[in-house]
């Protein structure tokens, strides 16, 4: 391609931006290597797929995809409302939580302003302070989990965003109640902490915070749940915040006026009704986290307990080799090279005979010298 004789000007904060780099689909993989079965577990998504009731409820919807959808998510908005027992004043929805975190970076960071998170964590917070010319701290992890002892040190009256992903994102830890209290002791009244609960429906220990309690004491905070993970409907980008009514009025006048879909929203009402697939999908997860566990224990791996939908594991080896070598054999996984782990995967929990052929292809590829 010819270069442009007058190339385009960006920022320097765009250029800092780094692209995101999703897991491999399966029709792409099935393209290069020319294999006809693959399995995916390199995304975090539900191997259930989605409920069945979601699944009518996008046939039904079909019909109408003429019309704008509800730019409000009306009939939504009271279901999840009425949900999780919090006022419908203190939602906001997105194209997936992914777009709420990019509301949050829009509507409340400045040039100068501080974000402080956890790394490696998820990438997308990072990329809120780069895209606003806000600077990221970014504070590692103690034994894959976030310290927010050493976050708290960081915070200042210049920090605008906390983030804290809870289950973290990659390694599938989290933090206790207690250990959230103390922290939120520390933080600057300016301050929004932002709690990333993507997997919060696959959490079954029994000091875990009950951020919600937070907003309703009216405390700085958002509170961010998604339709992707536990829901099955990643594919059609839903997700939403609860926090205080000031922040979630701030964020819907930034917000696009149809970012949810028509789709999405039937989607995601119908997939909040069937408690029944909701229960399945935990159950598989539970059985499926005990499968993977046996299964590198007996590969002598050093894995991390989760409390997520997904594994992070230590091959011993580069993990972008296994990553390739898994590939050809048509199991996706994630490398952890990119989380700047250069022996770790993070691996999906999938079905149990997805778990067994991840687990048979891993022996393999760390049979051979």
């Amino acid at each position: 391609m010819d270069t442009l004789k007058h190339p385009i000007q960006v920022g320097n904060n765009i250029t800092r931006l780094v692209p995101y780099r999703p897991g491999k689909p399966i029709e792409e993989v099935k393209r290069e290597l020319g294999l006809t079965d693959v399995i995916k577990l390199a995304s975090n998504e539900n191997p259930l797929g989605p409920s069945p009731k979601a699944v009518e409820a996008l046939r039904k919807a079909a019909e109408r995809v003429h019309l704008y959808p509800d730019a409000s998510c009306y009939l939504l908005r009271a279901a999840v409302a009425q949900h999780l027992r919090v006022p419908e004043d203190t939602l906001v929805f997105g194209n997936g939580s992914d777009d709420v975190i990019h509301l949050l970076g829009v509507t409340l960071l400045s040039p100068g302003d501080e974000v402080v998170q956890a790394d490696p964590s998820f990438v997308r917070y990072e990329a809120a302070a780069v895209l606003n010319r806000a600077n990221c701290h970014l504070v590692p992890l103690r034994e894959w989990t976030h310290d927010l002892e050493a976050m708290a040190q960081r915070l200042n009256e210049r920090t605008r965003l906390v983030f804290i992903a809870n289950p973290n994102n990659p390694t599938g830890t989290s933090v206790s109640r207690a250990q959230v209290d103390r922290f939120l002791e520390r933080v600057p009244p300016r301050a929004v902490v932002v709690f990333d609960e993507a997997y919060y429906e696959y959490v079954d220990r029994p000091d875990f915070p009950d951020t919600l309690e937070y907003v309703r004491q009216g405390l700085n905070v958002i509170t961010l749940r998604t339709f992707s993970k536990a829901y099955g409907l990643a594919g059609v980008r839903i997700g939403y915040g609860v926090t205080t009514p000031q922040i979630a009025d701030y964020l819907n006048r930034v917000r696009e006026p149809f970012n949810v879909s028509l789709l999405a929203q039937e989607a995601a009402l119908a997939a909040l009704e069937d408690e029944e697939h909701l229960r399945r999908s935990r159950e598989t997860n539970a059985a499926g986290k005990r499968q993977l566990y046996r299964g590198f224990e007996s590969l002598d791996l050093p894995y991390v307990p989760t409390d997520a939908n997904f594994v992070w594991v230590n091959v011993r080896r580069d993990s972008q080799d296994v990553f390739l070598a898994l590939l050809q054999r048509g199991v996706v996984v994630r490398s952890g090279d990119i989380f700047g782990a250069e022996t770790w995967l993070r691996v999906t929990i999938g079905t149990a005979d997805q778990n067994e052929r991840f687990l048979a292809s891993l022996a393999e590829v760390l049979s051979i010298p």
